[in-house]
C-alpha cells in the first residue's frame, strides 16, 4: 500500500504543500513546466531552493502578471507591515492578497471560481478536486459571515495565485496516487491577526472552522496554518493522527516565505505499508424523496468529508415506492465527521454502520515513454498478484488528440 504521511507539525499552506509534492515527483521540472501549461490565466509556476533552520527544501513562487506577494528569500519584517483584506494575515501561503496593490486581485465568488476551473487543462477528477476544496472554504466562510454560500465572495482565496495553489495540489495528489493519506495533528500557531475586520485570533474564524473535528495546536506566534491549507488536508487527509509504521521512500520538504525559530515547512514522506488491511466502516441509508441533483450534491458533500468511495442501488422502498440505497465506506477515523455530512446534506433520519476490513493491492504509478507520447501507468501488487492498468485519462488526451479510439491507443501502447 502507498502511503503519504503529511507532518503539518510546522503549519501548512497551500504554496507549501505544492512545494512539497514537487519534491515528491519523479522529475519535478517536468510537474512544474505541466503546472505551466494548464493555462490559469496570467500565472507562472517557479520551484527554488530553499533553507530553513538548516534544512533545505523547495519554495514554490506562483506571479500572476510578474507579480508575487511575496518572496523566497526572507521578508519578515515587510510582511508584517500589512494588513490583509480578509480574515488572516498569512505567513506562507500565497493566498493573502493586497487588493489596493494588485489589479489582479478581486474577491470572486464560488461562480466565478468553477468558471476559471473548468477552463483548465486539467483530468475531470482533478476539477472535481479543487471544486471540492473551494467548497470546504466556502462551507466556512458562509458559517463565518452568516450568509449563504452562493452571497460568499472569496478575499484572499479567490484570486488567481490561490487557484494555482490549490489546483496544483490537487494535480499532484492525483498523479501520485496514494492509497492512504494521513496527517499529524496541525500545528496552526497562536497569537492575533490584523485585517480588515479588526484584530482576531488566531486560528482565523474560516480555519478554524475547517478543521473542527481534527486534532490542532498552537505553540509558535503567528499563523501557520491558512484557510486553504486546513481546506486541502482535510479533503485529503484519510485520516490525523502520529505518523504510521511505513518504509520511508522519499521525502518532501515545502517551505514558507517567513522565517520563525522553527523551521516554516511541511514535510511530507512517502512511502509503503505491508498489504493488510484497515479497519473501515459502511454506512449505509436509504432515501426515496431526494432529486438525482441533490443527492450528487450530497454525494461530493461526503467525498469532501472523507469518504473513500460513495456509490447508490435503485432501490425498492416502503408502499411500493421507488427509492435510492446509499453506500458509504469510510475510515473509522472520518466517520462521525461523515455521518455529521449524511445528515446535514440528505433526507434520511437513520443509517446503519458495518465495520468491516479492507484489504488493498499496493500501488505505484509509472511514466512510460509511448510512441504516442507520455502515459502513466498504474502498478498494483500483492498477495502474490500484479495487475497493470494505464492511467484513462492520458488515454482519452491522446485519442482525442490524435483521432483514435481508446482501444487503438491502447493496443499501440501495448505494442510499442
Amino acid at each position: 500500500m502507498r502511503i503519504l504521511y503529511i507532518d503539518a507539525s510546522m503549519g501548512a499552506a497551500g504554496d507549501m504543500l505544492t512545494a512539497a509534492l514537487t519534491e515528491l515527483m519523479p522529475d519535478p521540472a517536468a510537474f512544474v513546466e505541466k503546472l505551466n501549461s494548464l493555462g490559469i490565466p496570467d500565472v507562472t509556476y517557479t520551484a527554488q531552493k530553499a533553507e530553513k533552520c538548516g534544512i533545505t527544501g523547495t519554495c514554490m513562487s506562483v506571479r500572476v502578471g510578474g507579480v508575487e506577494e511575496g518572496e523566497c528569500e526572507h521578508h519578515h519584517e515587510h510582511d508584517h507591515e500589512h494588513h490583509h483584506d480578509h480574515e488572516h494575515e498569512h505567513h506562507h501561503d500565497h493566498d493573502h492578497h493586497h487588493d489596493h496593490e494588485h489589479g489582479h486581485h478581486h474577491h470572486a465568488g464560488m461562480a466565478d471560481i468553477e468558471r476559471i476551473v473548468s477552463a483548465l487543462d486539467i483530468p475531470p477528477k482533478v476539477r472535481e478536486d479543487v471544486m471540492a476544496v473551494y467548497r470546504l472554504i466556502a462551507e466556512a466562510e458562509s458559517h463565518v459571515h452568516g450568509k449563504d454560500v452562493t452571497e460568499i465572495h472569496f478575499h484572499e482565496v479567490g484570486t488567481m495565485d490561490a487557484v494555482a495553489d490549490v489546483t496544483a495540489v490537487c494535480l499532484a495528489m492525483r498523479e501520485l496516487s496514494f492509497d492512504r493519506v494521513v496527517v499529524s495533528p496541525v500545528h496552526v500557531g497562536k497569537g492575533t491577526v490584523h485585517c480588515a475586520h479588526g484584530i482576531l485570533p488566531v486560528p482565523a474564524p474560516a480555519t478554524e472552522y475547517i478543521l473542527r473535528g481534527i486534532p490542532v495546536y498552537g505553540r509558535t506566534e503567528g499563523e501557520l496554518c491558512t484557510p486553504t491549507g486546513a481546506a486541502l488536508l482535510k479533503y485529503f487527509g484519510d485520516e490525523f493522527g502520529d505518523m504510521p509504521v511505513m518504509a520511508v521512500q522519499n521525502t518532501g520538504y515545502g517551505m514558507g516565505k517567513k522565517d520563525f525559530p522553527q523551521a516554516n515547512c511541511v514535510r511530507l514522506m512517502s512511502g509503503t505499508t505491508e498489504d493488510v488491511d484497515e479497519d473501515v466502516a459502511v454506512l449505509s441509508f436509504n432515501v426515496d424523496d431526494m432529486t438525482a441533483e441533490d443527492l450528487s450534491f450530497a454525494e461530493r458533500m461526503m467525498f469532501s468529508a472523507g469518504a473513500r468511495e460513495v456509490y447508490t442501488i435503485p432501490v425498492c422502498g416502503k408502499k411500493s415506492r421507488a427509492g435510492t440505497l446509499v453506500r458509504v465506506i469510510c475510515s473509522t477515523a472520518q466517520k462521525e465527521e461523515i455521518i455529521k455530512t449524511i445528515f446535514k446534506h440528505t433526507s434520511t433520519i437513520g443509517l446503519r454502520e458495518i465495520p468491516v476490513k479492507r484489504y488493498t493491492l499496493s500501488r505505484r504509478t509509472e511514466t512510460l515513454d509511448t510512441p504516442l507520447g507520455k502515459v502513466r501507468r498504474k502498478v498494483s501488487q500483492g498477495y502474490g498478484v500484479t495487475k497493470v492498468k494505464y492511467e484513462h485519462d492520458d488515454l482519452e488526451f491522446i485519442a482525442a488528440e490524435k483521432c483514435m479510439s481508446i482501444e487503438d491507443v491502447r493496443k499501440e501502447i501495448d505494442n510499442g
